[in-house]
């Protein structure tokens, strides 16, 4: 497996790590043009973005995801190979991660590689987002067999820029049995609202792995809250973060589909501020 790290002996943090983004999924390129437009902007602490488009690759290549996927593999390039490089999670230097949909369990392994080789031919995505992965114990060898699969394809494609591959990222929502820790490079422990995220806590399993295994996507997160919300995150050990003040409400069903109102700020809380 393309492990992001190993294993360690603590994970809470001092806060002087630095956070990024992991993006899970924006809506549709065309519809969502701003919010895809800034993950490729300098300066974005980005970690890696999922691309979507109706629960896997779709029917076949769309003009606007390729667009927007070839945009971040550009300023991926420009990050890692320009003639200032900076700090890849500082300058718009993230992955780009194809959405494979698991139904917690209920899709069949040949669909999964199907889909994922559909991202690779057509978008030549950097890994994988695992998304409503199940998270109990008996669905762990499945979920293995899978994440493996992926990790010699990823392996054995052509990568570009030759920086090996991507992660596979379990995107669970709460902690799952332990032994998922060892099945992919990281896992997202927590998916939901600010309401629940600052009254939560951590699985004491987690405390042996270090903060790159772990992220946290929080929705209704309050411009005032901001502060307290990274805290917790890097209490409980989370190196990848989304936090929104969207919630779900007004029509919008998914809250995670547009930029938070305050983007500008949190990106320069995390990063080191926005070129202009």
């Amino acid at each position: 497996m393309p492990y992001l790290t190993s294993t360690g002996t603590t994970r809470r943090t001092s806060g002087a790590e630095p956070l990024g983004f992991g993006v899970p999924g924006y809506a549709h390129p065309l519809l969502a043009p701003t919010e895809w437009a800034e993950l490729a902007r300098p300066g974005t602490p980005l970690h890696w973005a999922v691309l979507n488009i109706d629960n896997g690759p779709g029917a076949r290549p769309d003009p606007h995801c390729l667009e927007a996927a070839g945009r971040l593999r550009n300023a991926r390039d420009r990050a890692v190979h320009g003639d200032d490089p900076l700090d890849l999670t500082r300058a718009a230097g993230g992955r780009l991660l194809g959405h494979l949909d698991l139904a917690f369990g209920s899709r069949s392994f040949a669909e999964l590689i199907a889909d994922a080789q559909c991202f690779l031919d057509w978008y030549r995505v950097d890994g994988f987002y695992l998304g409503r992965c199940p998270a109990e114990r008996v669905h762990l060898p499945a979920v293995r067999r899978l994440t493996s699969t992926l990790a010699t394809i990823l392996e054995h494609g052509d990568r570009p820029y030759g920086e090996g591959t991507g992660p596979l990222v379990l995107g669970v929502g709460t902690h799952p049995y332990p032994g998922y820790a060892e099945a992919a490079d990281q896992l997202v422990t927590f998916r939901g609202p600010w309401t629940d995220y600052r009254w939560s806590q951590v699985a004491e399993w987690t405390a042996t792995y270090p903060p790159e295994r772990f992220a946290h996507f929080v929705h209704g997160v309050p411009r005032t809250h901001l502060d307290e919300a990274m805290r917790i995150a890097r209490w409980q050990g989370a190196g990848t973060i989304f936090f929104t003040d969207r919630d779900g409400q007004h029509g919008q069903t998914d809250p995670f589909a547009a930029l938070p109102r305050y983007w500008d700020e949190i990106v320069s809380r995390i990063g080191p501020g926005i070129s202009e």
